[in-house]
C-alpha cells in the first residue's frame, strides 16, 4: 500500500530525522551544546514558528510539525530509555550506597525549595493548596536534561543524581496529595494507600522476577547471535518494566530505572547499553522538540517582563536551597554552586503536575498557563544554566586559591611527588601514582581543568609555574620526584634548569617531543627524558610486528636495537657523558 505524500507519520520523521542527522552536526561543528539546537529546531518547525505560515505556504507543512502532541509518546520513550541507560550505569549496591543523599538531600531539597516557593506564592495572593503544588511543581528539576549534562560518575552529576532520584520517586505522591486537595476530592487518602501497596509489590515481583529471568532471556537471546533480537529483547523489557509500574499507579520512568539496575547485575549490560544507545539519543531528542515547540515567541514578547520574574525566582531560590544543602552535607562550594546553579530550572514533570493541579481546580487555567512557559523558558535555558554553573564554580575554586596561590597545604615533610601540567599524560600518571599509593601533587594552569580534576577527587593546585614564586612555594627541596608533563617545550626547559640549580639530586622526570627536546631537557639538567613520539611509534611498531605473526624475540631486540640508536643520537645532541634512558615514568616506592 503506498503512503500519501501528506501523511502526518512521515513528514514528521523527515523532520526528526532532518533535525538529528543535518542540523546538529552543524550545532555540534560550532561548539553549541545539540541540547540547544534541538529546542530551537523544535522553536523554529513548530505550530508558533513555520508551522503557522501552513495555512499561507502549503510546501512548509513538510519540513514543519503542526501537532506537537503527535510525536509526544516517542518524547516519553526517550525519558524512559533515558533512566533505563542510567539503571544500566548503576548498580543496587551503589545505590544503597547512596540512600543517605537521596532521601537526606534529596528530600531536604524538595520540601524546603517547594515551601519556599509556596510561601512567596501566597504572599503573591495565591491560595494555600494552589501555592503549594506550584512551589512543588516548581521545585522539580530535569532528570532528562541534567543528566546527560553532569552524567552520574562526577561529583556534581552525583549530587544531582540523588536528588533528581527522589524527585522522581516523589512525583506521585505530590500528584495524589495534589488531587486530595481538590474541592471535589473522594477517596483520596485510601487511592493513595491503594497505589503505594500495589506499587510496592510490583516492585518486589520485578527483583525477584528479574534476577532469575533476565540471565536467562539474555543467553538465550545471544545465543542465536542475532542483533535484532537481543535489541528487541531488550526493549521489549524496558517497555514492560514501565507499563507494569505505570498500570500499579507508579511513574513508568520508576520501572524503567528498575529495569536497567537489574539488566546491570548481569553479564550482558554492556552490550544492552550499547543496542538501545541510538534509540535514547534520537528519542530524546524528540524530546526536546517538543521542548521548543510549546514555546511561542509572540506570547513571550508580549508578557517578557512578568515571565523573566518568574523564571529568576525560581532559579535565585533553588539554587540557593541546594547550595546550602550541599554546602551543609559537606561538598565542595564550587561543586554545590554548579550543581545548584544546573539544577535550578523547571522540569517536563512539572508540566504533569501543573495539569494536575489545574485539573483538580487548585489554579485558574491562566495561571497555569504562565507556569508552563516558565517552565518551558527554564527547559530551554538549561544548557546555558549549565555553563554558567561552571563558570561560577571556576570562580569560586580561584577565589578559593586566591591569587595564584594554593589551597592545598603542601606538608612539612614534603609533597612526595610533584606533578607539573594535568593533561593526559599529567592524569595517567597521577592515576599509577594513586595505583601505587604514592603521595603527589598536581600544579595546573587552567583553571577549567582544576575545577574539573578536583570534583573527581585529584589533588590539584591553581597556578602557573611561569612565576618563581609558586615553583619556591612548593617544598621541592624535601620532594621525591618532580614530573613535568606541560605542552610547552620551551617553559619544561626553564623550569628544569630553575629547579636543578637550588635542588641538585631531585629526580626530574620530563615529557619530552622529539630528540631535539629530549636533549636540551638533559642539557639543562632533568634526570630522564621521555620523548613521546618515538617511545609510542617504538609501541606502534612492536604491536604491527607482532600482530603480522613476526616471532616476539627478534621484534623485542629490533626494538632495543632502535631504542639505542635513539639513545646514542641524544647522547652526541647533548653532549653526554652517560647513555640517557628512554623508557616509561617510575616513581621509586617507599
Amino acid at each position: 500500500m503506498a503512503l500519501a505524500l501528506d501523511n502526518n507519520g512521515l513528514s514528521d520523521t523527515l523532520v526528526i530525522l532532518g533535525a538529528a542527522g543535518l542540523v546538529i552536526p552543524t550545532f555540534a561543528r560550532f561548539r553549541i551544546s545539540p541540547v540547544i539546537g534541538f529546542i530551537l529546531v523544535g522553536v523554529l518547525v513548530g505550530p508558533a514558528g513555520l508551522g503557522s505560515l501552513v495555512g499561507s505556504y502549503p510546501w512548509l507543512y513538510y519540513i514543519t510539525i503542526s501537532d506537537a502532541h503527535s510525536i509526544e509518546p516517542f518524547a516519553e520513550f526517550g525519558i524512559i530509555l533515558l533512566l533505563f541507560s542510567i539503571g544500566l550505569e548503576l548498580s543496587f549496591k551503589r545505590l544503597w550506597a547512596m540512600r543517605a543523599q537521596v532521601f537526606g538531600t534529596g528530600a531536604a531539597e524538595l520540601i524546603g525549595s517547594g515551601l519556599i516557593i509556596g510561601v512567596a506564592l501566597h504572599l503573591l495572593g495565591q491560595e494555600w493548596p494552589g501555592a503549594i503544588g506550584l512551589g512543588f511543581a516548581l521545585t522539580l528539576s530535569s532528570t532528562a536534561l541534567v543528566l546527560p549534562i553532569a552524567g552520574t560518575t562526577s561529583a556534581v552529576g552525583r549530587s544531582a543524581f540523588a536528588m533528581l532520584l527522589f524527585e522522581d520517586l516523589a512525583l506521585v505522591p505530590i500528584i495524589f496529595v495534589l488531587a486530595a486537595f481538590s474541592p471535589n476530592a473522594t477517596g483520596g487518602d485510601w487511592a493513595f494507600v491503594g497505589v503505594l501497596g500495589r506499587g510496592l509489590i510490583t516492585v518486589v515481583v520485578m527483583y525477584l522476577g528479574g534476577r532469575f529471568i533476565l540471565p536467562r532471556l539474555f543467553a538465550q537471546a545471544a545465543r542465536t547471535k542475532s542483533p535484532e533480537l537481543f535489541l528487541a529483547a531488550s526493549l521489549l523489557i524496558v517497555i514492560a518494566a514501565s507499563l507494569a509500574t505505570a498500570a500499579a499507579g507508579l511513574s513508568p520512568i520508576v520501572g524503567a530505572l528498575l529495569a536497567g539496575l537489574l539488566i546491570a547485575e548481569t553479564d550482558y549490560h554492556s552490550e544492552v547499553e550499547v543496542m538501545t544507545a541510538p534509540f535514547k539519543g534520537l528519542a530524546l531528542g524528540v524530546f526536546l522538540l517538543t521542548v521548543g515547540m510549546s514555546l511561542d515567541l509572540r506570547q513571550i514578547a508580549d508578557n517578557w517582563s512578568a515571565l523573566l520574574l518568574g523564571i529568576l525566582g525560581v532559579i535565585v531560590v533553588k539554587t540557593v536551597v541546594t547550595f546550602a544543602l550541599l554546602k551543609l552535607g559537606g561538598v565542595k562550594s564550587g561543586i554545590a554552586a554548579e550543581t545548584g546553579v544546573l539544577m535550578s530550572s523547571p522540569s517536563e514533570t512539572t508540566l504533569i503536575v501543573l495539569g494536575t493541579a489545574a485539573q483538580a481546580a487548585l489554579i485558574a487555567p491562566s495561571t497555569a498557563a504562565y507556569w508552563q512557559t516558565v517552565t518551558a523558558i527554564g527547559l530551554t535555558i538549561t544548557p546555558l544554566l549549565a555553563w554558567a554553573g561552571r563558570r561560577v564554580a571556576a570562580r569560586i575554586e580561584r577565589r578559593g586559591g586566591g591569587d595564584d596561590t594554593l589551597d592545598l597545604r603542601i606538608p612539612n615533610d614534603g609533597p612526595g611527588t610533584v606533578i607539573i601540567g594535568f593533561g593526559r599524560v599529567g592524569r595517567m600518571v597521577a592515576d599509577m601514582l594513586a595505583t601505587h599509593n604514592q603521595p603527589y601533587v598536581a600544579v595546573e594552569a587552567d583553571i577549567d581543568t582544576v575545577t574539573a580534576a578536583r570534583r573527581d577527587g585529584y589533588p590539584l593546585i591553581f597556578g602557573d609555574v611561569s612565576r618563581p614564586e609558586l615553583v619556591d612555594r612548593l617544598n621541592l627541596g624535601r620532594a621525591k620526584a618532580l614530573i613535568l608533563t606541560m605542552d610547552d617545550p620551551v617553559l619544561t626547559v626553564q623550569v628544569t634548569r630553575r629547579v636543578r640549580g637550588w635542588v641538585p639530586n631531585l629526580t626530574i622526570i620530563a615529557r619530552a617531543r622529539d630528540v631535539d627536546h629530549a636533549a636540551e631537557l638533559y642539557r639543562a639538567g632533568v634526570t630522564d627524558a621521555v620523548p613521546e613520539t618515538l617511545e609510542s611509534s617504538l609501541q606502534l611498531s612492536e604491536a604491527v610486528l607482532t600482530d603480522l605473526g613476526v616471532a616476539v624475540g627478534p621484534v623485542i631486540a629490533s626494538i632495543h636495537e632502535k631504542r639505542d640508536e635513539l639513545r646514542q643520537g641524544i647522547k652526541q645532541a647533548a653532549d653526554l657523558e652517560r647513555t640517557p634512558r628512554i623508557r616509561r615514568v617510575r616513581v621509586n616506592e617507599g
